[in-house]
């Protein structure tokens, strides 16, 4: 069975999301990060039909969702518009120090302390650490409001997407 128009709508259906995750990142981390390039999606035929499975960075889940530090609760989005408590949460561990060089040298960050001295990278470093373990990162929901937004329209126009197909058959 020819299935030409779904898969046509499958693949601008990923494409849209795609597209519109990496707009949203471009607007809230500024462009050309990491996490960006590595969205990608792909639509797999399998026996029991068609799927469209996203891919991204293992991290982009919690860019996406949010972690709950130890005293602040954190939330997201989902693809329904339901505000929900993020799965992921820090404990007894915070992210390590040595992660977070690179990114306050790119963000020119130089605090001084109370004598008016500049503070080492590594002590700035671990402040920023132990922040981010107690208060969390904020979800910012860049692939939940995409999905949202292509899941609006998805069964009306993947159900004309198949009338096309079946008079396609038909016709032919």
């Amino acid at each position: 069975m020819k299935t030409e128009a779904l898969e046509r709508y499958l693949n601008s259906f990923g494409k849209q999301v795609v597209n519109r995750a990496k707009g949203n990142l471009q607007k809230s981390k500024g462009g050309g990060t990491n996490l960006e390039k590595s969205l990608s999606f792909k639509v797999v035929t399998s026996a029991e039909g068609f799927s469209v499975q996203f891919y991204m960075d293992s991290y982009g889940t919690f860019v996406d969702k949010g972690v709950s530090g130890t005293e602040v609760k954190r939330s997201f989005k989902d693809y329904k518009g339901r505000t929900i408590t993020s799965p992921y949460k820090y404990t007894t561990k915070q992210p390590p120090s040595r992660v977070l060089d690179k990114w306050i040298v790119k963000k020119g960050i130089a605090p001084r302390d109370e004598k008016g001295r500049f503070m080492s990278r590594k002590s700035i470093s671990f402040l920023i650490a132990r922040s981010i373990k107690r208060k969390g990162i904020q979800g910012i929901s860049f692939f939940q409001k995409p999905l949202q937004i292509g899941m609006r329209d998805f069964y009306n126009q993947v159900g004309k997407a198949i009338k096309e197909d079946i008079e396609n058959i038909i016709t032919t």
